[in-house]
Parts: structure tokens; sequence; C-alpha cells
């Protein structure tokens, strides 16, 4: 039977291999299959209408009615720990890590100099919307649709803070990522919040690296 990731205590194992993302500004050409910038945190948001289950097809006028649900996602760094806390659907998440996850620590306040990702996710229900409530830099690791997922498919996006991201529905992808510190962002979503996940770790043997210290405004 599958079993729900533990978000919060994801058990990797000890010197995993690491596949390194590429770094890519965020740009509409650039997000193009993925998503889009958005200047509006109220922007619309798409909803995928129910599949049918046999050959009758769903009501036009039904089957996507669910709506959306919105709330404050904060990415917050904790020491070698990036914590994700999303009030639109009651999540509390492990993002990332700063180091070797068994040698994370919460008790230092040194900026990370890379972002180990463990976990994705895409919401086949919807898109979504992320917002930033102040102008600073953050990152959104993402990949386009299909199950046949890769480490290498992945490709981490740049955001200088002043626009938003909009991601479209089944796109790959892990909340949204301070650099450092702590960064707040107005979230809206599909309601029904289907989920469909990829565990580097146990199906790739791997976490996935974003290093820090390449990023644009620091070049």
């Amino acid at each position: 039977m599958q079993t729900v990731p533990d978000y919060l205590n994801p058990d990797i194992p000890a010197d995993v291999k690491r596949v390194e993302i590429p770094i890519v500004e965020a740009t509409n050409a650039s997000l193009a299959g993925y998503g889009m910038l958005v200047e509006d945190r109220h922007a619309e948001v798409e909803i995928v209408r129910w599949p049918a289950q046999g050959w009758r097809p769903v009501d036009p006028d039904t089957g996507d009615e669910g709506g959306t649900t919105e709330g404050i996602f904060v990415s917050e760094w904790k020491g070698d720990i990036l914590y994700g806390r999303n009030a639109a659907v009651d999540g509390h998440y492990i993002l990332g890590y700063g180091t070797e996850p068994t040698q994370a620590s919460e008790e230092h306040a040194r900026d990370p100099a890379s972002l180990l990702l463990w976990h994705a996710n895409y919401h086949p229900d919807g898109g979504q919307l992320f917002f930033p409530e102040v102008n600073k830099p953050f990152l959104a690791p993402l990949a386009k649709p299909g199950d046949d997922i890769s480490p290498e498919d992945f490709v981490c996006f740049y955001f200088r803070g002043d626009a938003g991201l909009y991601i479209h529905p089944n796109v790959w992808h892990e909340g949204i990522f301070a650099i450092s510190g702590e960064h707040r962002f107005f979230d809206k979503q599909g309601a029904v919040h289907a989920r469909v996940s990829v565990d580097f770790p146990r199906e790739f043997g791997c976490l996935l690296e974003v290093g820090l210290t390449d990023l644009p405004a620091a070049t």
C-alpha cells in the first residue's frame, strides 16, 4: 500500500549522491511550459475538470466547481533545515537541507551555501500561485508534466522578487524556497489538493542540489 511521505521526518539515508540541477533566471520565456510570472496576487488559477471514469463524459457544467483555497506560505531556514508551512492546506514540511540531512542542525544562524531537495510533487486538480509579500529573491525548482520523471528533468528558477509565480496543473514543484532567512508568500491553489509525489532518495538514490553561491545576484 502506498504511504504518505513523512514530511517532517523524511529519514534520508546518509551519503546519497547529489544531482546538481541548473539555475535559470525566471522570465515568461524561460517559464514556458511550467507557468508564468504574475503581477497580481489575485490572478486566476486553473481548475482541472474531474476526469471521466469511462466512455461517458463529465457534464461540461460540472466537475470543476471545487474552487480554490488560499493562505500564507512560509519558507524559513532554521540552521541547515528549510521548513515550509502552507496555511492554505494546513501543511508543514521539511522542504530541503543546507548540508547532509543526517548532519543537519538548527543550532546556528549561518546562511546556507547549497540547497538539497528530497521530494517534489504536482497537483492534477489545478494550478498554484505564489506571490511574495516582500520584494526579495526566491527559488522554485520545477519540472514539466509526466510521471516518468528523472532528477535531471528539474530546473531551479531564480526570481528577483518583483513578481510572483503561477504554476500550471501537473507541473512538478515543491513549494517555494527562501534563499536565506524567512520568506512569506500569498498562496492560492485548487481546493481538492490532489498530490502526486516523487521521493528522490528512495526512487533514485539521490538528492537534488542547488548551489546558492552561484545565483544571478551573486555573480
